[in-house]
């Protein structure tokens, strides 16, 4: 188990420096962005992974997740998506994944994030699902081949939000390639206690993402110790469970000071993990 930070705080830096400053601040871990401004697949090739994975290794760092949410290089943050009503638009959710799948065997990573769906819109629950079934069946054929996981992670305001409804949706996929990036935050936002939560899914994760949420629950990621979100609890959930996935900090609204984000996180956190006895690299 390693703790990682996720480029994503790095928006405003090109992902070798964002890198290297990863692993000055003392991090073990990296989770890559699979979007512009850094890793977005269709801007590379086998060399130019190669070249970065060497990089990486080089800096001391454990990929830990490729973080393939996004779609800022043709969209935004949730669009396309899965469950848009034009096959063109879910196609190219369904393509991006696939690049994704591609490029984290070539890194070397073992799992990938992606959205649960994307916004309802004027979509029924019904067809939403139906449509979100549709395009993980194209894609989990290339990450059983692979090995690669596929990590669904719940995300208030998405079809996929909570507990209840990530395994309403898992108990249907017939394939040990679909797990969850629990996102301690986004269930906490979601009214759950996020150790609570992690021991009923404990069966399908495969990554976590750490971050603060205000007492309000209103979905912004804050810096660990900013916030509401008990900590402690979680950890010795964590290990009482006996989890061996990685940790990643994600922070992409400190983008103007990430590196700042990053330190303060660590200060803060440092002593929880070591009391909880969390081995973190």
């Amino acid at each position: 188990m390693v703790f990682g930070y996720s480029t994503n705080a790095f928006v405003k830096y090109p992902l070798d420096r964002s890198i290297e400053y990863i692993a000055e601040l003392g991090f073990k871990g990296v989770e890559i962005m699979g979007d512009r401004p850094h890793l977005y697949p269709p801007d590379y090739n086998k060399n130019t992974l190669s070249v970065l994975k060497t990089h990486i290794d080089r800096a001391g760092l454990k990929i830990t997740n490729i973080n393939s949410f996004t779609l800022f290089a043709v969209g935004d943050t949730y669009l396309p998506s899965w469950i848009e009503p034009e096959k063109e638009r879910r196609d190219i959710r369904i393509r991006h994944t696939l690049d994704s799948l591609n490029a984290a065997a070539v890194l070397g990573c073992k799992n990938i994030s992606i959205p649960p769906g994307g916004p309802l819109g004027n979509l029924s629950r019904k067809e939403a699902l139906s449509l979100f079934h549709a395009g993980m069946e194209q894609v989990i054929p290339e990450a059983e081949a692979l090995g690669v996981s596929l990590l669904i992670e719940p995300e208030p305001g998405l079809l996929i939000e909570n507990t209840r409804e990530f395994k309403e949706f898992i108990y249907d996929v017939r394939s040990k390639a679909v797990g969850i990036n629990f996102d301690v935050g986004h269930f906490y936002c979601a009214g759950e206690a996020p150790e609570t939560a992690f021991e009923e899914l404990f069966g399908w994760v495969g990554h976590v993402h750490l971050e603060d949420i205000a007492k309000s629950r209103i979905h912004r990621h804050l810096i660990p110790g900013h916030g509401a979100i008990d900590f402690p609890s979680i950890f010795h959930a964590i290990i009482r469970l006996g989890y061996l996935g990685d940790i990643s900090l994600e922070l992409y609204p400190y983008a103007d000071t990430p590196i700042e984000a990053g330190r303060e996180s660590l200060a803060f956190l440092s002593p929880i993990f070591k009391k909880a006895g969390l081995p973190i690299g």
